[in-house]
């Protein structure tokens, strides 16, 4: 799917608690894709062009990402809670859960929050208790914390090339690949302003270990059939998480040799084909 097709079917749900931006293809039963920090929806636009046929897929763009408007309060458990205002407006019922990168901490959360919305859960590479948030992105976050960091996610939207160079372009096995129009819609929300910036600072020192820690339980309780499809090269999420997601959730876990974190984006295949078999397979008794 191209960006100019997937942007002309984004959307705007009005909430008591604000606006929320999504995009829907497709119909039948519900499948909710959640990004992670500095993508947005657009990120599975392929994906979604592949798996219309069988779900009605609904990409949030959470909140400061794509066209939702930043929040007060840019925690994980906040945007969990904006996935499940998205999910009662639209009034989806059980959804199919697919989640990337920091969307993965809000899927958890949301699961954990809401058991009986999840029909199925499926993880790619992305953050989990213990790794959340990574080792390697504590520099990242103590630039947002010294207020250091926003200028320079404004010159990464003014010039989106340079991106590629970015901590956002290590995310892909082959950011030169990446159109200039993907750098832009992901970044001008993030930083196409100062006040959007220092929102983006504020969003990444908002990530805490306990908003993981505190749900294990409810996580290994969770009955979702759930599948781990993980990138096999990427540092920040790396090969031995997906496992320790397997231990707590009773999953599978398929390994996409060579792919990084935005493989869902780069290489929509690796996704669609385990994507399918698992929406296939029939809930356990």
């Amino acid at each position: 799917m191209d960006v100019d097709t997937y942007l002309s079917h984004r959307r705007i749900l009005e909430t008591p608690a604000g606006e929320i931006g999504y995009a829907e293809f497709g119909s039948g039963p519900a499948a909710v894709f959640v990004h992670g920090i500095g993508t947005n929806g657009l990120l599975w636009r392929h994906v979604i062009d592949r798996v219309s046929d069988m779900r009605r897929c609904v990409a949030i763009d959470l909140p400061l990402h794509g066209i939702t408007p930043p929040r007060q309060d840019l925690s994980v458990p906040a945007m969990a809670q904006v996935v499940a205002d998205l999910c009662a407006g639209l009034g989806l019922g059980q959804v199919d859960l697919v989640a990337n990168d920091t969307g993965g901490a809000v899927a958890q959360v949301f699961a954990a929050r809401h058991p009986e919305l999840i029909r199925t859960l499926v993880l790619t590479n992305c953050d989990s208790d213990g790794n959340y948030p990574p080792a390697s992105f504590a520099p990242v976050i103590d630039l947002a914390a010294r207020g250091e960091l926003a200028p320079a996610i404004q010159a990464l939207a003014a010039d989106p090339a340079a991106a590629r160079t970015s901590p956002l372009g290590a995310g892909y096995q082959h950011p030169e690949a990446v159109p200039d129009e993907v750098w832009h819609a992901y970044l001008t929300p993030v930083g196409g302003t100062i006040e959007q910036a220092r929102a983006f600072e504020r969003l990444l020192t908002a990530l805490d270990p306990d908003d993981l820690k505190s749900i294990d339980g409810e996580l290994r309780a969770l009955r979702a059939p759930t599948l781990l499809v993980w990138g096999t090269a990427d540092e920040t999420f790396g090969l031995e998480w997906a496992y320790r997601l397997r231990d707590s959730t009773g999953g599978e876990v398929v390994e996409v040799d060579g792919a990084k974190i935005f493989f869902p984006e780069e290489r929509p295949e690796d996704l669609i084909t385990p994507l399918r078999r698992h929406w296939g397979a029939p809930r356990p008794g």
